[in-house]
């Protein structure tokens, strides 16, 4: 089967400044911007779906709606429907078969985070970049969530991954151990920063990064954040919103 990457601008967070759509067979993914190019490709695809529903992923659904059957995760058509001001025509589940794709859900980075998989390639929307790492965090981001999907895709020995910014991935697992690695490094981090005597949000964010946070000290926030809410639901901390302490 086919699969055609367009690296479209868009008003994102990436470092990349663009998000990249795909069309794979009859299906097309993540139009977040309409270009000419974009415009080409779909006409072959009948169907559209999106590996979630962030809004550097969905900004042209309305545009590809109309002409082509709307996917969406089972469980999400209102948060799908906000986000793009379109109601779905029909809904998937993990497992499911779209357009000769296997769906594979993943969430963590979004609640409503999918992949899809096609001979031995996947494409992972925000799961996983080539370059840096994937942001986690506020608007019912699970950092747990985040973490056991990026193993069940390790675990499915994918030859290429195809991301949701940047460039493709192809040497899949030895990617998604350092990303793993470096969620796991930066959790360490904040609880010793909390076993150093730090209890606000501010004072644990500037002792768990060590470095300057200029231009994105809101996602360092929210990514502390989430990594507080796993440590809390695991056990090793109290957090109640405002401070964080390590069990008596």
């Amino acid at each position: 089967m086919d699969l055609d990457r367009f690296s479209v601008p868009t008003p994102t967070r990436a470092p990349t400044g663009t998000t990249n759509a795909y069309r794979v067979g009859d299906l097309l993914i993540d139009p977040a911007t309409r270009t000419d190019a974009l415009d080409a490709a779909a006409e072959s695809a009948s169907h559209v779906a999106v590996t979630h529903t962030h809004p550097d992923h969905v900004g042209a659904i309305a545009e590809y709606a109309d002409s082509r059957t709307v996917w969406v995760l089972s469980g999400h058509e209102a948060r799908f429907e906000e986000a793009t001001g379109v109601a779905p025509d029909a809904t998937f589940s993990a497992g499911d078969r779209l357009a000769g794709l296997t769906v594979l859900e993943t969430p963590g980075h979004a609640p409503d985070h999918v992949a899809f998989v096609i001979d031995g390639a996947i494409v992972c929307g925000d799961l996983a970049m080539a370059e840096g790492s994937t942001f986690v965090g506020g608007d019912g981001a699970d950092m747990t969530r985040y973490l056991d999907s990026l193993r069940r895709l390790r675990d499915r020995d994918p030859r290429t991954l195809y991301p949701g910014h940047g460039e493709v991935i192809d040497a899949p697992a030895r990617r998604i151990d350092w990303l793993i690695e470096h969620r796991l490094e930066r959790e360490r981090r904040v609880l010793r920063a909390i076993e150093a005597g730090n209890h606000g949000i501010e004072t644990i964010r500037e002792a768990a990064y060590e470095k300057d946070l200029a231009g994105v000290e809101d996602l360092a926030t929210l990514t502390v954040e989430a990594h507080l809410e796993k440590l809390t639901a695991e056990g090793n901390i109290e957090w109640d919103g405002e401070r964080a302490r390590t069990r008596p």
